[in-house]
């Protein structure tokens, strides 16, 4: 008899694992290749994610790969491409990289799969870098889709600036004012994380006259009066009124904690850190835009696209623009603003009561919200990475003290006009 159990127990087990093994088998695996660029619980909310989608889809397997930063994210793919490994399916990489991502054959087009009508429920500013007319048809394909989104914020101690008498700052010499005198032996007035400068620097070129950047994929302003102003406003910080440590600060990663523990009075940083900074500020926080010169309140839009990687199967580009509907669907992208700081991308996740009664009990979310149609655009240009790498050197090269902002410009002008001239 025991035997006889045992015999039947086998006969089963025979039957159950190969099928199980033919089911594990034949699911499609979507992997993404993702950075990790804010303080927010990001992978534990992105596997939650996948773990919801799987539920209700069994045939496909959801894949997270956390790569670093986004630089880290574009490096890797395109280290995968040329050594002939194995491809993910999709990306989180910068928007911005549209030209040079295209040029190296490393995404492909959401044409084929993206309706208008899934496309018009999107903000309109997060599309705008996502069309690249590679082909010279007149036409711009669509290649980067909305998801982890942000713009520079300027985020201020609204308890410190009333105890001490003073006002949101509303233009350059409130801010210096208000950052010195806020300044003390054991807090900063205002940190400015600039290790890797172009982005938090726009606004304040911009709110000298000049954003860095046009329209065009091939034309810069860095020779500019108004550019060169705003870089010699950073320097005038620390060197006329002591209200941020001197030089390049090297502080991206730890400039959110620093505030919600009271070590500085203002950051300028991602409004991807807005979730972990409400969560973690014993205070009153405000946020705007960073003051112009003579006023205004000026900001950029900046973060991740979604990108269907080249040279996948067919089989599996399908999953991806499956699984790509169902995380950027309202529901899910106001659950990401919620949980992480990055923007909502669907304007109809607004009207969602999960959404609504969010911003009521912070009232942040919408003052940033705000200023997304006066947002101006994000450095992104042909050969970007080398053009970036030049305006850095020569800011660096400013900050540390190597070199005067005129003198800088003009050097990182010259040799970015020589590469863009190869695309005109």
């Amino acid at each position: 008899m025991k035997n006889r159990m045992l015999l039947i127990a086998m006969l089963v087990f025979a039957l159950v694992v190969p099928l199980g093994a033919v089911q594990a088998q034949d699911a499609t695996v979507v992997q993404i290749f993702f950075p990790i660029a804010v303080d927010s619980p990001v992978t534990q909310i992105l596997d939650g994610y996948a773990a919801a989608y799987e539920a209700d889809n069994p045939g496909v397997d959801i894949q997270w790969s956390f790569e670093g930063g986004y630089a880290d994210v574009k490096n890797r793919l395109l280290t995968v491409k040329e050594g002939g490994g194995d491809l993910p399916a999709l990306a989180i990489m910068l928007a911005t990289d549209i030209y040079d991502l295209v040029n190296a054959e490393a995404i492909q087009s959401w044409d084929a799969f993206a309706s208008e009508e899934y496309l018009a429920d999107f903000t309109p500013t997060w599309l705008t870098n996502s069309y690249y007319d590679y082909d010279g048809d007149g036409t711009g394909e669509l290649y980067g889709l909305p998801f982890q989104r942000s713009t520079v914020l300027l985020y201020y101690n609204a308890d410190l600036l009333a105890e001490a008498g003073l006002s949101v700052p509303a233009n350059w010499e409130e801010l210096a004012s208000a950052a010195q005198a806020l300044t003390t032996d054991a807090r900063e007035g205002i940190l400015i994380p600039n290790s890797w400068p172009y982005w938090v620097f726009q606004p304040f070129a911009a709110g000298a006259g000049q954003n860095i950047v046009s329209e065009s994929d091939v034309e810069v302003f860095f020779d500019n009066e108004g550019v060169i102003s705003a870089l010699q406003y950073w320097i005038d910080l620390y060197q006329a009124y002591g209200a941020t440590p001197d030089g390049v600060q090297d502080n991206w990663g730890d400039a959110p904690g620093l505030f919600a523990d009271g070590s500085t009075a203002m950051i300028v940083h991602s409004s991807g850190s807005l979730r972990s900074i409400l969560s973690n500020a014993d205070f009153t926080v405000g946020v705007s835009g960073v003051p112009g010169k003579d006023g205004g309140a000026f900001t950029v839009t900046g973060g991740g696209n979604m990108y269907l990687v080249a040279g996948i199967d067919d089989a599996t580009a399908q999953a991806a623009w499956d699984f790509v509907q169902w995380l950027t669907a309202p529901e899910q992208t106001v659950d990401w603003s919620i949980q992480t700081g990055y923007y909502n991308t669907r304007d109809s996740g607004f009207e969602l009561d999960a959404w609504t009664e969010y911003a009521a009990a912070n009232p942040q979310v919408d003052e940033a919200r705000s200023m997304l149609d006066s947002a101006v655009r994000e450095f992104s240009v042909q050969s970007l990475n080398d053009v970036r790498t030049l305006l850095h050197t020569q800011i660096l090269a400013v900050l540390n003290g190597e070199v005067a902002p005129a003198d800088a410009m003009a050097t990182a002008q010259e040799g970015a006009d020589s590469i863009l001239a190869i695309f005109k």
